[in-house]
């Protein structure tokens, strides 16, 4: 394929660049910008809630109303990694292993690629965000504040992520749950302190019966999705305590999924409610409602007639449960998650190639 080089690179680039999600992204963002001469660039910067500095591009050249391209610049942790994750090596098979190869470095340069490429007369749009694997706060910062992707006026949204090509026309979005309960820190043979995981347990155990009731009952299934059932899923964070210590703080982060046919309120007030009666306090962040553009939306039609595919709903989340708002979005990318988030990650840089010509028969629609 004529772009696979071209593609190959930039994404060794972008993985060899630290970006996990609870560090700055600013070098790869100078990476990708200097990929984009010729474009208008707007570059947006805000902090996390760690303070942590983040930016943001919109590119645009071109008229305006075309079909944008969206991809992500932060990863996970390198959890598990025994080898270097930001190696970037392509090895004799034309595989690209690092973390973020194939979530979402590799499509994200396909993207790149595949808008520098397109003939000039054509739209060529580009909304690249950050913090898309926890918060969505990059993705959230364009719909919201950038002036050029509104000039750009997109027709539609390509959200790039590792679907193997098959475009995704709609996912859950998530409401996280944040239950906080404090105790005093003693050594706990002395049986003077109070471990705040005791707190926890009245909560959890009502969590975990709600945990059940999603999957039980099928009036809060949605046949559309696989699996059926929402997701709901707690991590216990004890916040670095010896199990010789009394635990002082101890934080309860459950991720709930939900399509756009699922009501969240009775989940969230049951959450509320079972808080209130353990005495814990609760914080609740929301995302986008989930995006969902109909079957029969042209933008879909279109999309699958450049890819032969028919679309379908993925029980994931992606930026477009915020971009939504500036255009109807779809997710689609190359490569597939197998490897994704797993200390193994990796993406055949022939399938990254390839996807630049199926970009361009979509934006040139």
């Amino acid at each position: 394929m004529p772009h696979t080089d071209a593609v190959a690179r930039l994404a060794a680039d972008l993985v060899r660049l630290d970006s996990r999600s609870f560090v700055s992204n600013l070098a790869v963002a100078d990476r990708i910008a200097a990929e984009l001469e010729g474009f208008e660039l707007e570059r947006l910067d805000y902090a996390d809630a760690a303070g942590v500095p983040k930016q943001v591009i919109v590119a645009h050249r071109g008229p305006s109303g075309g079909v944008a391209l969206s991809g992500h610049m932060d990863t996970v942790p390198d959890t598990g990694w025994t080898s270097d994750p930001f190696a970037g090596g392509i090895d004799g098979d034309g595989v690209l292993h690092g973390l973020g190869a194939a979530d979402m470095k590799g499509p994200l340069a396909a993207c790149i690629i595949a808008a520098k490429t397109l003939p000039a007369h054509l739209p060529a749009t580009l909304l690249i965000t950050t913090d898309e694997e926890t918060t969505k706060q990059g993705a959230r910062l364009i719909a919201d504040s950038s002036a050029l992707a509104r000039r750009a006026a997109p027709r539609g949204i390509i959200v790039a992520e590792p679907t193997g090509m098959l475009p995704v026309r709609g996912h859950r979005s998530n409401i996280d749950f944040i239950a906080e309960a404090e105790g005093v820190q003693a050594h706990s043979s002395l049986g003077i302190g109070r471990n705040a995981n005791w707190a926890l347990v009245p909560f959890l155990v009502e969590m975990k019966a709600l945990a059940e009731r999603l999957k039980t009952d099928v009036a809060l299934h949605d046949p559309a999705y696989d699996p059926p059932f929402s997701d709901f899923n707690p991590v216990i964070d004890n916040h670095g305590a010896a199990v010789n210590v009394t635990v002082p703080r101890a934080t309860l982060r459950i991720k709930f999924r939900y399509s756009r046919r699922i009501d969240p309120a009775p989940v969230v007030a049951a959450v509320q409610e079972a808080a209130a009666r353990a005495g814990i306090g609760l914080r609740i962040l929301r995302q986008g409602l989930p995006p969902e553009t109909p079957a029969d939306h042209p933008f879909i039609r279109a999309i699958e007639a450049a890819t032969g595919r028919a679309a379908e709903t993925r029980p994931f989340g992606t930026d477009a449960s915020e971009l939504q708002e500036l255009a109807p979005c779809a997710i689609l990318g190359p490569e597939v998650m197998d490897t994704a988030h797993s200390p193994v990650e990796r993406a055949r840089v022939a399938l990254l190639g390839a996807a630049v010509p199926v970009f361009h028969r979509i934006m040139g629609g």
